[in-house]
């Protein structure tokens, strides 16, 4: 396993042309439904990566996931999601390293082989989904929490080079505050949904996740729950907001004015 600080001001990006059109490309990718899945392709312009996963991790509360994808392998991210949150977490000593670094406003990069993982967590995600390392960019996020983003390569992809690690470092803040942007305009549709104040709470949170372009796995996978538990709680909010389809959602909450347009048309699909 690697720590390395990441410098946050006054990164020199080498002229690595790659490099800036895919972070380029990612800051295209910003708000938009989807999101993960783009962006893991524009970086892939850049340096092969099969997986990320992006997340929070508290002290004394499930970690809570943010966006997700994977690139040109299987996508196991939301299984391997499930299998984290329902339990691997409380025994994931990866980021321990990066706690108290990351809790005085610092940035750490963790490099850690798949070899190197615990067993039972290296069994159920790394042995089980052909992963064979991940490279994370850990800071402190502004709810007490630790954000990570988790960049995987596949065990058909060659391991990571001391090079490519170093690149990764240096676009790191870049990256970085490409996710945390994503997330705030993200987050401030559900914090601006009244139109949802009259659902359960359970409603109320597939709802706003809904508007946030996850998929009903992703929601799952995010509460606990089954997608089918997940489709029965959408539909009852949708009976209560009297209405049909996922589109017709954006529109009951972009009519009272009370959220950006994030999303072009073409990008919201009917659930």
């Amino acid at each position: 396993m690697q720590l390395l600080p990441v410098k946050t001001t006054g990164a020199d990006a080498r002229g690595d042309w790659p490099a800036l059109e895919a972070i380029a490309g990612v800051v295209s990718s910003i708000g938009q439904q989807g999101f993960g899945t783009a962006a893991l392709a524009q970086l892939n312009r850049w340096m092969p990566l099969c997986w990320w996963s992006v997340y929070t991790l508290f002290d004394n509360a499930p970690p809570t996931l943010h966006t997700h994808g994977s690139f040109d392998v299987a996508d196991g991210t939301l299984e391997s999601w499930r299998v984290y949150r329902a339990s691997l977490y409380r025994r994931d000593e990866t980021f321990v390293a990066a706690r108290d670094f990351t809790s005085k406003g610092n940035t750490a990069l963790l490099h850690w082989h798949a070899r190197e993982i615990a067993p039972l967590h290296r069994a159920q995600i790394y042995s089980r989904h052909g992963l064979r390392e991940r490279v994370s960019i850990v800071s402190s996020s502004p709810n007490r929490g630790m954000l990570a983003i988790n960049l995987y390569r596949h065990d058909t992809q060659a391991a990571m080079s001391s090079d490519a690690i170093d690149a990764i470092r240096l676009m790191a803040p870049p990256l970085l505050a490409c996710v945390q942007r994503h997330m705030q305009m993200t987050s401030s549709i559900s914090s601006a949904c009244t139109p949802l104040d009259g659902l359960t709470r359970r409603e109320k949170e597939v709802c706003e996740r809904l508007l946030k372009g996850w998929t009903h796995e992703g929601i799952a996978a995010d509460l606990g729950l089954k997608p089918t538990t997940v489709k029965t709680y959408r539909d009852r909010a949708f009976e209560q907001l009297n209405i049909h389809y996922r589109h017709e959602l954006f529109a009951l909450v972009a009519q009272r004015h009370l959220v950006p347009a994030l999303l072009a048309p073409g990008d919201i699909a009917p659930s």
